[in-house]
């Protein structure tokens, strides 16, 4: 006789089957014999999200009744990846959606291989915004994310003969079945005009923001499901549509041509993210980009507050928004506009409402990526704003030179204007002086925010500086990514950690016991195993699992130093081929990431792996020692079978450039080792998991910082004192890996020698070269080396966004979990 369990069981199952062929009948008009594909993809898809509607607005009423304070995280990227494995994983509903599949004759992993990735960000930043999503609906905040819905991603990324090639990314070709439209909540969204004064009272006179053209952001909400399925939160995505007042005025005027050309110049708003900026119209349209996104934001946040009957001087209380980045810095102005010009609070006031509910996250060390917009350009396309930042900047002077200090060189340093040719606004500084909080993504990194980035506006405001170390989710990055360590950890620890990553900490007592590492080493043989197959699916390269995956998967960019890799590789090329060196254990270097588009030099970096590979891999005297792959396009699907194959994981930027990184968190909580400098979020891990455990090397962030005070590094002194540094960079001039395309990496031997090497490449080769040799050791060593990656899986606990979000919450946002 069957359990009461066993029959509840298979009722949900059936249950699940039906609502499977109720929407595939009813949502497509199929029956199961002529549905495709992606038709039982899409039927599953909203069979999922009708569980997911039901608790979503369960707890919107829960919220409801009890008026929390809310947080709104404010960002242009969100790197949400593909969601049905997530919502099942998170609802705990996955054996049972695999078990009603398989009656169908359907396997839930092939599903799932169906969905595009949500294409809406580019890396580290787009990736925290979404883990920072899944960590506050799984603790139970009213927080929601607000961004804007492209409809072309980043792009698609070929190889052609070793070079990136973009194609298009049109996520959305497929209507995603995740997505809400809510066209009843659209915003207006005003551009260019004129500002006038117009007559308030007898004497007062005001600004009057007149002639605008119109955008309209259409809502889409992306539900976002906390684990365990309690709370469900939303992702609110804005779609620019052209507004239909003001194109039935030109369609009446009997201009049709010029009604249907201002719907697609106005609907490109949120066609592709990150447009390029090498032109006028680019950098036009990402500023309309940015203050599209904050404007719709600020109007649907203000909206909902208001809808309460609140009074705009407690909207503090009631509202934390996050500026994730200074892409949404024109919250600072758009916020006084809407306080001044459509509630007619008075400035102080509204200042004082605007830097009590606004807090800024920086994300860079870098002074090229801290955004400037020209002075000009904003006064064509948001005349209002720029008026009011330059109040904003008068007065915040004003209150200095009274009060704190009268040196105009720190004047000039803090100001929000900066006197160019043309005059340009300072972002980052904006967002400073219009938040109550400022906070870095690491320990290093709040730091050098103080001491380099932003030294005079901690000495004048100490008390708003904070940090707050980024985290990444287990349930993304281990419990769905890595299904057989998750299971091994269930088994073992139990699975507590899956909500509180502290616990995995138990883990410790098992770094030497026989059978679990023997178990654990089966699971990481499996996850080899399987990126050999996609390596082989996409390559055509063939790699042996057995080797030691060494793997440098992050955006391509000068600072995060794969030249550095590479320059490894060929030494170790050499070593084997003019050296007779026989390596100890075999190597596959296995490098992915995307480049902008733009980026002429991060471009050349891809040509020149792909090009080393082919060297290497063609040579029969290395290729059974060492194998190089670029495996193209990654994103989140394809990091989540990258990363639990990893042994070896990349981490080596310049000391002193990487805010905090995060991949580095997520190949730790899987079982890699890091090789890494004292970068970012590296000296945390290193403090975790012990010295013993991580492989550092290279300068540290004030070495690098006195070597350029000083003016004393010559990267032409290391080339002529290091032979084997000397052959590889002769290498790179004379054609060794470009023989069909002569010069082509010259400019690396000149950006190094001779303009000064700006990212430290040889000053930390030497180390990075012996720091390699005895990873390799270890690796040869199996019983240490696995000892050592599962000490890294015991004591990532504090590297979880479930932390992050809670630090947030707690000393920033003043935001509580409701239950």
């Amino acid at each position: 006789m069957r359990d009461e369990k066993t029959l509840d069981t298979d009722r949900e199952v059936r249950a699940i089957e039906d609502s499977v062929l109720y929407r595939l009948k009813y949502s497509m008009g199929k029956d199961w014999e002529s549905a495709t594909e992606h038709d039982v993809f899409k039927a599953v898809s909203l069979s999922v999200r009708d569980r997911v509607i039901d608790r979503m607005i369960e707890t919107q009423r829960r919220f409801d009744e009890r008026d929390p304070k809310r947080a709104y995280y404010l960002s242009i990227e969100y790197l949400i990846g593909r969601l049905l494995g997530n919502n099942l994983y998170n609802l705990g509903l996955y054996d049972l959606f695999r078990e009603s599949l398989l009656d169908l004759g359907v396997v839930v992993e092939d599903v799932r291989e169906l969905e595009d990735d949500a294409a809406l960000g580019n890396g580290g930043l787009g990736r925290l915004a979404a883990c920072m999503l899944d960590s506050m609906a799984t603790l139970g905040m009213p927080g929601y994310g607000y961004g804007i819905n492209y409809q072309f991603g980043l792009f698609r990324q070929e190889i052609r003969n070793g070079y990136q090639v973009e194609r298009p990314d049109h996520w959305l070709g497929e209507e995603s079945p995740w997505l809400i439209e809510r066209p009843e909540e659209a915003c207006v969204v005003p551009l260019y005009g004129e500002v006038s004064s117009r007559a308030a009272g007898s004497a007062e006179f005001r600004p009057l923001w007149r002639d605008w053209k119109v955008l309209i952001g259409v809502p889409h909400d992306m539900p976002i499901v906390g684990y365990g399925g309690e709370t469900v939160n939303y992702l609110r995505l804005f779609s620019a549509r052209s507004s239909d007042e003001f194109d039935m005025q030109i369609f009446n005027a009997g201009d049709y041509i010029k009604a249907v050309e201002q719907k697609v110049v106005s609907e490109t708003v949120s066609k592709v993210l990150y447009p390029s900026d090498s032109v006028k119209a680019g950098r036009e349209l990402r500023l309309i980009q940015e203050y599209f996104l904050v404007a719709c934001a600020l109007r649907d946040i203000v909206r909902r507050y208001q809808k309460r009957g609140d009074a705009m001087e407690n909207f503090p209380k009631k509202v934390a928004i996050q500026m994730n980045d200074t892409h949404p810095a024109l919250t600072v102005a758009e916020f006084m506009r809407i306080l001044l010009d459509e509630n007619g609070i008075p400035w102080d006031k509204a200042w004082e409402i605007t830097t009590g509910t606004l807090a800024y996250t920086n994300h860079t060390l870098l002074p090229e990526a801290l955004e400037k917009w020209p002075v000009p350009l904003l006064e064509q396309v948001l005349p209002r704003h720029l008026q009011i930042i330059y109040e904003i900047n008068y007065r915040f002077l004003e209150r200095i030179k009274s009060g704190w200090s009268r040196d105009v060189d720190r004047i000039r340093r803090i100001s929000i204007v900066e006197e160019n040719d043309p005059k340009t606004i300072r972002m980052a500084n904006l967002a400073v002086i219009g938040s109550h909080s400022i906070n870095g993504v690491s320990k290093l990194h709040s730091e050098l925010l103080k001491t380099r980035v932003l030294p005079d506006f901690f000495e004048l405001w100490p008390e708003r500086f904070n940090n707050k170390t980024n985290g990444v989710t287990q349930r993304r990055w281990l419990l769905e990514a890595n299904p057989g360590l998750a299971s091994l950890l269930n088994k073992t620890i139990g699975d507590r950690w899956i909500t509180d990553l502290e616990k995995i900490r138990a883990l410790e007592i098992h770094a030497r016991d026989e059978e679990f590492i023997r178990d654990f080493i089966y699971t990481k043989r499996y996850n080899k195993e399987r990126l050999a197959r996609i390596i082989m699916d996409t390559t055509r390269v063939a790699v042996d699992p057995d080797s030691i995956f060494d793997i440098h998967a992050k955006r391509i960019h000068e600072y995060k130093r794969q030249l550095l890799n590479v320059m490894h590789i060929i030494h170790d090329y050499f070593c084997v081929i003019r050296d007779g060196v026989e390596p100890r254990v075999k190597k596959t270097y296995i490098f992915s990431g995307k480049a902008a588009p733009g980026y002429w030099a991060a471009k050349q970096i891809i040509k020149l792996i792909n090009n080393v590979a082919a060297v290497i891999n063609r040579n029969p005297r290395v290729r059974d020692y060492i194998k190089v792959v670029f495996i193209p396009d990654y994103r989140v699907s394809l990091a989540e079978k990258i990363i639990p194959a990893a042994d070896l994981s990349e981490q080596i930027s310049c000391a002193g450039t990487e805010a905090s990184g995060t991949g580095n968190m997520k190949f730790a909580m899987n079982g890699a080792l890091t090789i890494g400098t004292l970068d970012g979020a590296n000296i945390e891990i290193m403090e975790a998991v012990g010295r013993e455990n991580i492989y550092v090397f290279g300068l540290t962030a004030e070495e690098i910082d006195e070597m350029r005070a000083n003016r004393s590094y010559r990267p032409r002194e290391y080339y002529e004192r290091h032979p084997e540094i000397k052959r590889v960079l002769d290498a790179l001039r004379d054609d060794t890996f470009c023989p069909n395309e002569p010069g082509l990496f010259e400019w690396i031997f000149r950006s190094i020698l001779e303009e000064g090497d700006a990212y430290f490449h040889l000053a930390d080769l030497p180390t990075y070269i012996e720091t390699h040799d005895r990873a390799t050791a270890d690796f040869a060593n199996s019983d240490l080396w696995y000892r050592k990656a599962i000490l890294n899986v015991a004591r990532i606990g504090r590297f979880s966004s479930d932390r992050t979000v809670s630090e947030y919450a707690r000393e920033i946002w003043g935001v509580k979990a409701v239950h």
